[in-house]
Parts: C-alpha cells; structure tokens; sequence
C-alpha cells in the first residue's frame, strides 16, 4: 500500500492516521509535539481494542495497523516518499496556509496534498502552493473511524484526476466520498452550522431552555444528539471559526454567529474538551447534565 503522511495528531488527524492504517497503508503521523503524538498512539490503540471487543476488526488486523503507524516531528522527513499528505492541523487560516506552503517546498513534486478543513477554501490554501491542481479538500467527520462521509472539495484548480483519485481511495477505506465545490462551508457547514447557531439564538431569546432544544431536535427531527450537545461535541470555539468563514465569506448577515456563543467561547466555555458549555462534563461520567449557567 501506498504511504500517506498525516499532519497534526489531534482528534481528527489521530483519526485519520487510524483509519487509513487499519486499511494497510503506511502512515506517518506529523506534529510538532512528541507528547502529542504519544498520547495521539495510546488513543488510535485504545480504538482499535475498542473496535477488536465489538467484533468489527481482527486483533491481527489491530495489530497490523497498529505497526503501520510511524511519527514523526521533522515535516520533509515525514513527508517523504508520501503519495498522499492529509493536513489535520487546527482550523487556523494563517496556520494551514503556513503548513501548505512547508508541504510544497518539502513533499513529492507528485505528491497530493490535501486538507481536512471543515470550512476554510481550499483555493486559498492551493493558492500559496506551485501546485494547485493537485491540492484536493478531505474533510472526514469525527469520529473519524465510524463516520463514513468523508466531504471532497474540488478547489477552482483543483484537476480531475486528483478528485477521481482521491474518491477511489476513499472508497477503498469504505468511506462514502461525495464531491462538492469551493464555496464557503461547502456542504456540511454551510448547512448544520447556521442549524446550530439559531439553536443557540433560541437559547439566547428564552425560546426554551437546552434540554428542550435538544429534545425538540432529537425527537421531532430524529437527530442522534440535539444541536447544542453537538455544538459541545464539536467544540464551541470551532462552531464560531466556521461561523465566521461563512458571514465573512457570504457577507450575509443570517450567518452571524450568535452573541451568546462569540461570549462563552471568549469566557473559554468551549464544550466538551474545556469541560463545560451547553453541558457540563466531568471525566469518566456519561452522565448529561446542563451547565449550572443555564440551569433553571
């Protein structure tokens, strides 16, 4: 199998890295930080066991994959030879551009690069490259390892063969790839976030309070979680990035993030990874429990 280099070991690119070990390829996992990629190791084999105990994968299939991962926190060491280079680094413009234009100087001349933004344009990332034909959006959806959509955005350079191609290798990680255009938010942003904001706006104007939002959502709608417990999911702070991509990107005002949430992302109330947001989340525990600021 071909190798594929993964940038940043967070909860996307540790994800990433799983997936495509588990189906054969070598993978090299890029951050900058050793502790990072160690504790980005221990989670991917956590979720591998996880996936032995339920009976989707062999344990030889867990070990294999397992062996398929190398980190790495030299870029041009890491990226060598990689036919494929998925950036996962944080929804930062400055800082995937700034990754890009690394990745262009230092990878394959053959080498696809491509990024798992959610809602950045992917013309403006290629932009920074000598190379925006080959330069592709694969925006897989947390958790990567369940999740089958895998997002493809074709930026305005973005080749024909390099779309094609990087559809056939998402099917081969039985990932169901759907390809859209660069536009800000593409597909799945530009829809759920405006959902979850004028969530937020109900909260913000008394409509009803979060278990209700939630609740409307979960059994009126069929949703698996409501929209503010998946906000806290995906994390507030990010929820306001795309947000912003969006009213910036369309200058229409019906994507205005909501001041409820520019607020409690500035007091640090992220979600689920600051321990608080529309829930309050103590490790270990399953429970739900509202957040004491929007407790009646």
């Amino acid at each position: 199998m071909e190798k594929v280099a993964v940038i940043g070991s967070g909860t996307m690119g540790n994800g990433i890295a799983h997936i495509f070990a588990q189906y054969g390829h070598q993978v090299s996992l890029i951050d900058i930080s050793k502790e990072a990629l160690q504790k980005a190791l221990v989670t991917i084999e956590k979720n591998l066991a996880r996936q032995v105990e339920k009976g989707s994968i062999t344990a030889e299939t867990k070990t294999r994959a397992v062996d398929n991962i190398t980190t790495q926190t030299d870029m041009p060491s890491g990226v060598a030879g990689a036919s494929l280079i998925v950036e996962a680094a944080t929804e930062n413009v400055d800082l995937k551009l700034k990754i890009f234009q690394q990745l262009d100087a230092c990878a394959d001349p053959e080498s696809i690069l491509a990024s798992n933004t959610s809602s950045i344009s992917i013309t403006k990332i290629a932009s920074v490259t000598k190379r925006p034909e080959k330069v592709i959006g694969m925006h897989f959806m947390n958790p990567v390892p369940l999740m089958k959509l895998v997002e493809v955005i074709r930026g305005y350079s973005t080749s024909d063969t390099v779309t094609k191609t990087v559809m056939e290798i998402s099917q081969r990680l039985e990932k169901i790839p759907v390809a859209v255009n660069d536009y800000p938010g593409f597909v799945a942003n530009r829809i759920l976030m405006p959902m979850i904001n004028e969530a937020i706006c109900a909260l913000h104007e008394g409509v009803a309070g979060v278990a209700e939002i939630d609740t409307v959502m979960k059994l009126g709608m069929a949703h698996p979680m409501g929209p503010l417990q998946l906000a806290d999911f995906i994390g507030l702070d990010i929820c306001l990035s795309i947000l912003n991509v969006l009213y910036e990107g369309f200058g229409n005002p019906k994507y205005a993030p909501s001041p409820l949430l520019v607020n409690m992302v500035q007091a640090g109330h992220n979600g689920m990874k600051s321990g608080v947001g529309f829930y309050q989340y103590t490790k270990g525990s399953k429970e739900l429990v509202i957040s004491p600021r929007f407790s009646a």
